[in-house]
Order: structure tokens, then C-alpha cells, then sequence
């Protein structure tokens, strides 16, 4: 089983330390083209911040480590981030560029109607760097969770993310490196090799987060193993069929659960966290696997990137399911809500349908 808690010798260790561009969201009044939509209301995005708060709010201690403006959006994402709970005493501010912003439709991201408009293009993140980065700070968690957005924001970015993923002798005494491939199209219009550079990035982590839509073309887990044998913990998302974890010599499946899908955004960030708390608890891989799934449901069942994780105890039951009622288990908006019994229910339906005949 993957080794949690390694020593280190920087300060403050955190459960996890999560490296990324965050960026202040502007999602829509009502559903329609970003050209008829009369307003926005303001939040927060960003993959590795997403992932920091979802542990912060499961009860985790995390660090984001980010660049944003000396601006009021800047602001904002420092104190909205900092409200779940997340620790965001490392964010560095920098006086000459931007925060990044984006807006983005209600419609689903799979659909051909769904429109982003990035204004991120020169913002303070692109300026991470060695130089302009604290690495003792970005080592101090027990994990490093990185993605293959940050080396596509700039060159020096990306030879920081080179710098975090090299393996190298001494490795063995910081955190393990957890990489979500992330791969956007869209960021690596400008960059040759798009594809290659995230795979040779993904071959220095230790537990690697890959959906099967975006593994370089290649047909299905098993190939996408042949192609990465080098992390100790590869996981291959295959959207509503579930995902496969290799460890080792051993292969695990899990099958995605039935939702009521609200807006399907925010569902990988929330599977790659509900995985890292059921690895920072040791649990085995099979209920990794499955607590990241009930993670994904709950950003699934929200109109926003992020939702209120179920209680431990809830997720300790549902993920304790045998194969049966897992897969009769149904889960919609409110299933996590505290005082609600919306997952009690729904574990306690799924066991009684495994009894009835």
C-alpha cells in the first residue's frame, strides 16, 4: 500500500499542500449564450484549490500555494479559499499582473453549446516559478497534489512543475507527489507537444490521476497502465463506467454510482480528493476508489464546483457497501446535507433492495 507520511523537514507540515492557478468564476443568472446572459454571480475555480478545499471541508489540514494579483479579485480568492478552511498563508501577490478571471454557460461542459471565456492570458499565476515560489512551503504537506493545467500557463511554470515531479535521490524524504493530468486542449493551442509534456510529467509522480477520455488516444486502462508503468498508484477515470486503480501488480474496479446530476463540473477535482482522504486515512485502494466516487457525487449534485462533502461517518457506510447495494445505491441534491438523512436513507434503500428478492 501506498507510504503516507514521510518525513520532512520544512515547517507546518499539512495533510496537503495542493499547487495551482485559482481563478475567480463568473457563473451565469440563467441558462442561454454568454452573449444573452444579463449577469454573473462570482465565485472560485481552479483545480488544485477545488481539491484543497474539498479535503480542508472533510476535515483535512490544507495549504494552497498560488499567485494571484494585488487586486480585489485577488483578494477574494484569498479570503474565499482561507473560508473553507484551507491555509493560504503562502500565496504570493504580485503587483504587476492580473488575477485571472473566466465566465463560463450553466450547460453541461461535454455539450457543444457550453462557452468559456478565459481572461488569464499574462495573470500573476503564469509568473510561478523556482524563483518566485516557496519550495519549502510547497513541500510541507505529507502529499503535493499538482495538475497539468500549471505547466501550460508558461514556461516558467512549467519547469516548476518539472522541478516538483523530477525524481531525484532524497525524493523518498519529502511528500508524495499526486499528479491530476488535466489535460485542456484549449491551454496547449500555443505549445507543441501538449500530450508528451503531461505524460513525462506523469511518469514522475506517485499516484497519477488520468481520465480515460484524455490518456493520449490510447484504448482503455489497461493500455494506459502499459503506457505509465512508472507511478506507484495509477488511476484511470472512465467517466460513468467507474474507475481502475493499479498498484502494483494488482488492478481494482470500482463502478460509478447512480446520480442525479445537477451540472457536471467540479466532479474530477472532487474524485481526486476523496481519493487523497481515503489514502491519507490508509484505507485500501477498493474504498479509495469508492470514496472518490461519493465525493464526485456530491460536486455532482450542486449547481457550483464545489459542495459540502458527506460526513466521514456517511462516507465510511456507503463506501462500506458490499458490491450488491453499491451498485443499487442512488444519491441526489441534499444527500450530504447534515440533519438531512438523504444518504442514510439511500444506503439503508440500496441495503434493503440487496435483501428483498
Amino acid at each position: 500500500m501506498t507510504a503516507i507520511g514521510r518525513t520532512s523537514t520544512a515547517p507546518d507540515v499539512v495533510d496537503v499542500v495542493a499547487l495551482g492557478e485559482s481563478m475567480v468564476t463568473f457563473l451565469p443568472s440563467r441558462p442561454g449564450r454568454l452573449a444573452d446572459v444579463p449577469s454573473f454571480d462570482r465565485a472560485i475555480g481552479g483545480a488544485e484549490s477545488n481539491v484543497a478545499c474539498v479535503l480542508a471541508a472533510a476535515g483535512h489540514s490544507a495549504r494552497w500555494v498560488g499567485r494571484v494579483g494585488a487586486d480585489g479579485f485577488g483578494d477574494h480568492l484569498v479570503e474565499a479559499i482561507g473560508a473553507y478552511g484551507v491555509d493560504v498563508s503562502a500565496v504570493r501577490r504580485d503587483p504587476a499582473r492580473p488575477t485571472g478571471i473566466y465566465f463560463r454557460t450553466a450547460g453541461d461542459r461535454a455539450t457543444d453549446a457550453h462557452e468559456v471565456a478565459y481572461y488569464r492570458a499574462g495573470s500573476a499565476a503564469s509568473a510561478m516559478s523556482v524563483d518566485t515560489m516557496d519550495l519549502d512551503a510547497i513541500r510541507s504537506g505529507r502529499v503535493l497534489h499538482l495538475s497539468g493545467i500549471t505547466p501550460a500557463l508558461s514556461a516558467d511554470c512549467l519547469g516548476l512543475t518539472r522541478e516538483l515531479t523530477a525524481r531525484r535521490p532524497g525524493r523518498s524524504h519529502g511528500p508524495l507527489v499526486s499528479f491530476d493530468v488535466n489535460h485542456r486542449p484549449g491551454l496547449w493551442r500555443d505549445t507543441d507537444g501538449g500530450p508528451e509534456v503531461l505524460l513525462d510529467l506523469a511518469r514522475g509522480a506517485d499516484i497519477v490521476f488520468v481520465g480515460e477520455d484524455e490518456a493520449w488516444g490510447l484504448g482503455g486502462p489497461d493500455a494506459v497502465r502499459a503506457a505509465l508503468p512508472e507511478p506507484e498508484l495509477l488511476v484511470v477515470k472512465q467517466g460513468a463506467t467507474g474507475a481502475t486503480a493499479f498498484h502494483g501488480t494488482d488492478v481494482t474496479s470500482v463502478p460509478a454510482l447512480t446520480v442525479d446530476v445537477v451540472a457536471a463540473v467540479g466532479a474530477g477535482d472532487a474524485f481526486a480528493a476523496g481519493f487523497l482522504s481515503a489514502t491519507l486515512r490508509g484505507l485500501p485502494v477498493r474504498e479509495r476508489l469508492r470514496h472518490g466516487h461519493l465525493m464526485a457525487a456530491a460536486a455532482l449534485t450542486v449547481p457550483g464546483d464545489l459542495a459540502t462533502p458527506p460526513a466521514r461517518d456517511l462516507a465510511d457506510r456507503l463506501a462500506a457497501l458490499d458490491d450488491t447495494a453499491w451498485g443499487r445505491l442512488r444519491l441526489g441534491p441534499g444527500w450530504t446535507r447534515a440533519g438531512d438523512n438523504a444518504g442514510d436513507h439511500a444506503a439503508e434503500r440500496a441495503d434493503e433492495e440487496v435483501r428483498t428478492p
